[in-house]
């Protein structure tokens, strides 16, 4: 196992991205449609918070839903903006960060995703399937 890689080489460097306008339906639909679980806020460039689906499970009932369903009871949606629901206070780290240092961030801060962040620019996502992924690589 490498002791010095970098999380560049796990990230997810094709990140999928919510505008902070963005309604809380189009965000359902992103995370089912790309069977993923976190989503990075953004205003231009700026990164500005995270969606977890967590958290739109915890003011709907999203997930009675069957994930090849597209119609969603946007009842409780229209209700909140996707900026009242996300995190704000982020924890990010950089492309050159290594895979161990993001490792002892997960795990001490309980997160399960952070923003890749390079020059203010939102550049990648590392999630702890990323890390789970990477040591079932190593073996």
């Amino acid at each position: 196992m490498k002791k010095r890689a970098l999380i560049s080489e796990i990230m997810t460097k094709d990140v999928i991205t919510l505008n902070h306008k963005d309604d809380l339906e189009t965000a359902e639909r992103l995370f089912k449609s790309n069977r993923i679980r976190h989503i990075p806020v953004v205003s231009g460039e700026q990164i500005i918070g995270m969606l977890s689906y967590t958290d739109l499970l915890r003011i709907s009932f999203a997930d009675a839903v069957e994930d090849d369903e597209t119609s969603v009871d946007t009842v409780v949606y229209n209700m909140f903006t996707i900026e009242q629901v996300m995190a704000k206070k982020l924890t990010s780290v950089s492309s050159n960060t290594t895979i161990k240092e993001v490792a002892e961030i997960l795990a001490e801060k309980e997160f399960h995703a952070l923003p890749v962040v390079d020059n203010d620019k939102l550049v990648g996502i590392v999630t702890t399937t990323d890390l789970i992924n990477y040591l079932i690589n190593q073996y």
